[in-house]
C-alpha cells in the first residue's frame, strides 16, 4: 500500500479517542507509527521543530482546546513545507458550514466519528485509501465527506 513505514500525527484531546484510533491503525496496517498529541498547540510545535520528520498525514479532532482543528489546519496550510501534507479533519458532528469551511481551508476528508469500533476501522481504511491514491499520484475520489 505505502512504499514505506507510514508516520501519521494525530492530534486528540480525548485520551480514549487517542487510544482507540492508534489501536484501529494498527489493525489495518502493520507498518505504521502514530504518534499523538493532546492539542493542537503541541502538534504544531512538533511539525515546526527542524528535528523531527514530518508525517505523511496528520489527522485532527476538530474540537480541542488551546488550538481547535481549524486553527491548526490554517497554521499547517500557511506553513511553506507542511502546505503539502494531507490533512484529515474528524468529529462526531456534522455541521455542514463547519465543514465546508474546512474543505475551503484545505483538509483534505472530513471524517464523522463513528460510534463503534470496527466502523473506526472502516473510515480510517477509507481516509488510508485516499492517502495510498495521494502518494500513488491517482484520481483520488472526490468524496470529501467520509461517514460509517
Amino acid at each position: 500500500m505505502f512504499p514505506e513505514q507510514l508516520l501519521i500525527y494525530l492530534a486528540d484531546d480525548d485520551e480514549t479517542d487517542r487510544m482507540l484510533f492508534q489501536e484501529a491503525f494498527n489493525n489495518i496496517i502493520s507498518d505504521i507509527e502514530v504518534l499523538c498529541f493532546d492539542n493542537g498547540v503541541t502538534l504544531m510545535d512538533n511539525l515546526l521543530n527542524e528535528t523531527k520528520p514530518l508525517p505523511q498525514a496528520i489527522y485532527l479532532d476538530l474540537n480541542m482546546p488551546l488550538m481547535n482543528g481549524i486553527e491548526c489546519l490554517n497554521d499547517i496550510k500557511n506553513e511553506v513545507k507542511l502546505q503539502d501534507i494531507p490533512i484529515f479533519i474528524y468529529s462526531s458532528m456534522i455541521d455542514i458550514s463547519v465543514i465546508d469551511e474546512l474543505q475551503k481551508y484545505g483538509a483534505n476528508l472530513y471524517l464523522v466519528k463513528p460510534n463503534s469500533f470496527n466502523k473506526l476501522v472502516s473510515i480510517l481504511c477509507k481516509s488510508l485509501d485516499y492517502l495510498a491514491s495521494h502518494f500513488n499520484n491517482e484520481i483520488v475520489n472526490e468524496e470529501f465527506i467520509v461517514d460509517n
